[in-house]
């Protein structure tokens, strides 16, 4: 009974499962992102790119736009909306950090200072973001390092509360930050 009635339903039905995630993909996708890879990816056979950016060593080497150096460091993840990436203390120890635009310095956490075997030679005093004073212990490293960008001889608050560090202007002021949605791109000034 192939050819009978039940066998033209199912056949239709099928038909039209195969049609409507494209109907219901073509009603909704009124945006388009276009995205920058940068200088090393690939497209897998199935049309994902995939980045290649450790392997060829890209992230090291900067861009250059008008003359201008760009450092671009992969985003790991997002705290709230605020970027988290890799930092490198003394060319030897990598730590996730918070890209905080409004803090003046870096602090990194207690648990940091004692990977880092900071030794702490001052107090600082700073002003958190509810406005309240705090005094924080403070240590020297050699360089902190992301993406190419290095500061060296900076000195950091250390907070013994804190689970993530922040990454302050005392190691990017000499740059300008674009946050964009995979990447912080660190423009030489």
């Amino acid at each position: 009974m192939k050819n009978g009635w039940w066998y033209q339903i199912k056949t239709m039905n099928l038909a039209l499962i195969a049609v409507i995630p494209t109907l219901v993909f073509s009603a909704f996708s009124y945006r388009a992102i276009a995205e920058d890879p940068g200088l090393c990816f690939m497209i897998t056979s199935s049309g994902k790119m995939v980045r290649l950016g450790k392997l060829c060593g890209v992230s090291k080497k900067p861009l250059t736009q008008n003359n201008h150096k760009i450092f671009r460091v992969p985003i790991k993840r997002r705290l709230g909306r605020t970027p988290v990436i890799d930092v490198t203390f003394n060319d030897n120890n990598t730590f996730e950090m918070i890209v905080d635009t409004g803090a003046h310095g870096t602090l990194i956490t207690s648990k940091m200072a004692h990977t880092l075997e900071l030794q702490a030679t001052g107090i600082m005093q700073a002003q958190i973001a509810d406005g309240t004073q705090v005094l924080f212990p403070t240590g020297k490293v050699n360089s902190v390092a992301a993406g190419g960008v290095v500061a060296n001889n900076l000195e950091v608050a250390i907070a013994p509360k804190a689970g993530v560090g922040l990454l302050g202007h005392d190691f990017f002021g000499n740059y300008d930050i674009k946050i964009r949605e995979k990447d912080v791109e660190f423009y030489s000034r």
